[in-house]
């Protein structure tokens, strides 16, 4: 065992179809090559992961802040309830964004990852209104929207560039779609 190969030098045990054993003639190799074309853009994976994490953080945040200048401050119930439902819009914009903007990059989808970027626009500025715009807006909702703005636009720069990706590899003769 000590002079072994493969997987019986790495320690691993897996009885006789486990062994290394040479290639034969015209044998396809066990591993398969894509180009770096043919694979989903990691960052942008990572970036959305991390999206994830913050819009959560972002809507519950949201949602206390308003619920504390409703107690603390004179916030009018109209510009409450309008406020309340531009927060749910966002959270499921952010919700519908996230996942196409996942599942078009991990199945280099082009139609869902071009429309996860429409969404990112929708978001950008519901994320601008909530800065800005609100009827009472607090330092915490500056700092908040702010960095969602900046997640927002890393995104659509990491979109459009594996969306380019996406399409210049289905247009190329020498890589074809596949399914």
């Amino acid at each position: 065992m000590a002079g072994g190969r493969g997987r019986e030098a790495a320690g691993s045990a897996g009885g006789a179809a486990a062994r290394w054993r040479p290639r034969a003639q015209g044998e396809a190799p066990l591993t398969t090559w894509y180009p770096a074309a043919d694979l989903p853009s990691v960052p942008l994976q990572m970036l959305l992961h991390l999206s994830v994490l913050y819009s959560a953080l972002y809507f519950v945040a949201s949602l206390l802040v308003m619920v504390y200048k409703s107690q603390a401050f004179g916030y009018p119930r109209n510009c409450l309830v309008l406020d309340l439902t531009l927060l749910l819009l966002l959270g499921i914009l952010e919700g519908a964004r996230l996942y196409l903007g996942m599942k078009g990059n991990l199945l280099q989808a082009e139609v869902e990852l071009a429309t996860s970027l429409a969404l990112t626009a929708g978001g950008s500025i519901l994320s601008v209104h909530f800065m800005l715009w609100q009827t009472l807006v607090l330092w915490v909702d500056q700092i908040l929207s702010t960095t969602l703005l900046a997640l927002h636009s890393l995104e659509a720069a990491l979109q459009l560039a594996a969306l380019t990706a996406f399409l210049r590899r289905s247009w190329h003769p020498r890589f074809p779609h596949w399914p």
